[in-house]
């Protein structure tokens, strides 16, 4: 048995899930030692202000750079990939600035529109958030390319420390939204500053300009172009559909069901960020490796899905069966009513988990164009859900309730649907 532990962790492929995990694990434990005392000081109401804040900058910041840092994985040459890095930095200034200057003309309107008055003064906060995750988009995708999981690590455990170490020492003397919002706001920039920190210490800089005209941005975005035309709108629809239940309980409930809703999805993203997300960065460019050489691609999806599953089901089978007991004990008696949305989020957060495989594997097969349909059709499906639990029952537990079952069907089809793909994939290429 000693033996055959040895002979799994030895694999390069463990090996790197234990090294991104084992940073995550750090990051997550500050986390969920410092929650209890950040519920209590802040409360229901301020956490679901920063929720909102957080959701409109959850949509915006996957296309902080279009998803051409997506594509740095895949070149051969790390000259080109360096050539994608300086084309994501380039799109991301472009897009922070126009944000901007949206922000500025049209600022009364957007307000109006999306019932925004609440966090009015944050607003200004998102083009620099934007800049900053297409800055960090770069800077890991550069670390998985070269399989640097260990500053990934180091950098994941610091973040966690610094910011949440932050949120609690200022909330001791000032315990109001704007703390949670602008630390929030500041986290991937701080993020992305210790992975270039740490980088150049170990790997030299990526940013070393590209002189090489074989690279030029003009040829790489022609060349990349299925990334913005279909991947970027699908992480749109996709970062949309996630935030979409705080923006319209907050709209339908108010902001204290919005952070019923974020303490419930934070704490049900340790899994995710834990071990999913590790899982997904190593399968990554273990699965593109694989299309390369033939190997079998269902095989592989299948391994890492039932790995996940097994390793899920504690956590969120926890969640399912005692999380409003967990959650009054855990964060105090006003938040009682997280751990009833806990629960179904939990069922949608379980089938989630388990996908990552099949959502990294997508785009290796070519499947932009269907990952983009899929997720309108999930957006449409949980805008549907929502809307029949406010309409239809004035009910936020059971909004919740029917999002999160949805939720649970669609990520589990599309589980399914990414290995009849992978399939086909095998046999055209074996021909």
């Amino acid at each position: 048995m000693k033996k055959l532990i040895n002979s799994i962790i030895t694999k390069p492929f463990v090996r790197n899930i234990i090294i991104l995990a084992s940073g995550t694990a750090a990051a997550q434990a500050i986390s969920i030692l410092l929650s209890p005392i950040i519920t209590r000081l802040y409360g229901p109401e301020a956490y679901g202000l920063m929720g909102t804040f957080m959701a409109i900058v959850a949509i915006l910041t996957p296309i902080a750079a279009l998803t051409y840092p997506i594509a740095i994985v895949l070149p051969k040459t790390d000259a080109e990939a360096k050539g994608l890095i300086h084309l994501s930095l380039t799109i991301s200034v472009i897009i922070a600035g126009t944000i901007s200057v949206i922000l500025l003309v049209f600022n009364q309107t957007i307000i109006d529109l999306f019932q925004l008055s609440e966090i009015r003064s944050f607003l200004y906060l998102i083009p620099i958030t934007i800049l900053c995750a297409g800055i960090l988009q770069v800077a890991e995708q550069w670390l998985i390319r070269k399989k640097q999981f260990k500053i990934s690590a180091r950098v994941t455990f610091l973040q966690a420390l610094l910011s949440q170490g932050s949120i609690v020492s200022i909330g001791l003397f000032y315990p109001m939204a704007s703390i949670l919002v602008i630390i929030q706001s500041l986290r991937e920039g701080l993020r992305a500053f210790l992975m270039f920190l740490f980088m150049k210490k170990t790997d030299g800089n990526p940013l070393v300009k590209v002189e090489n005209k074989k690279f030029s941005k003009k040829i790489l975005l022609k060349k990349y172009n299925d990334f913005p035309l279909f991947r970027a709108p699908e992480v749109f629809l996709n970062a949309l559909s996630q935030s979409l239940p705080i923006l319209m309980l907050t709209s339908f409930f108010g902001p204290a069901s919005a952070g019923f809703y974020s303490i419930s999805k934070t704490v049900l993203n340790v899994p995710t960020q834990l071990i999913g997300k590790s899982v997904g960065d190593v399968f990554y460019p273990r699965i593109a490796e694989a299309a390369n050489n033939n190997e079998d691609l269902p095989k592989l999806i299948k391994k890492a899905t039932i790995s996940l599953a097994i390793i899920g089901i504690v956590p969120f089978g926890i969640v399912i069966m005692v999380g409003p007991w967990l959650f009054s004990n855990v964060f105090g008696p006003d938040w009682l009513s997280a751990g009833e949305y806990a629960r179904w989020i939990a069922l949608w957060s379980f089938f989630a988990f388990i996908n990552q495989p099949s959502v990294r594997t997508l785009p290796v097969l070519s499947e932009q164009v269907f990952q983009l349909k899929y997720t309108v059709f999930m957006l449409l499906t949980r805008i549907i859900m929502l809307g029949i639990g406010y309409y239809v029952f004035s009910s936020d537990e059971l909004a919740i309730a029917l999002f999160g079952i949805s939720g649970a069907f669609l990520n589990g089809g599309l589980i399914l649907i990414t290995l009849k793909k992978s399939k086909k994939y095998n046999r055209r290429e074996d021909n």
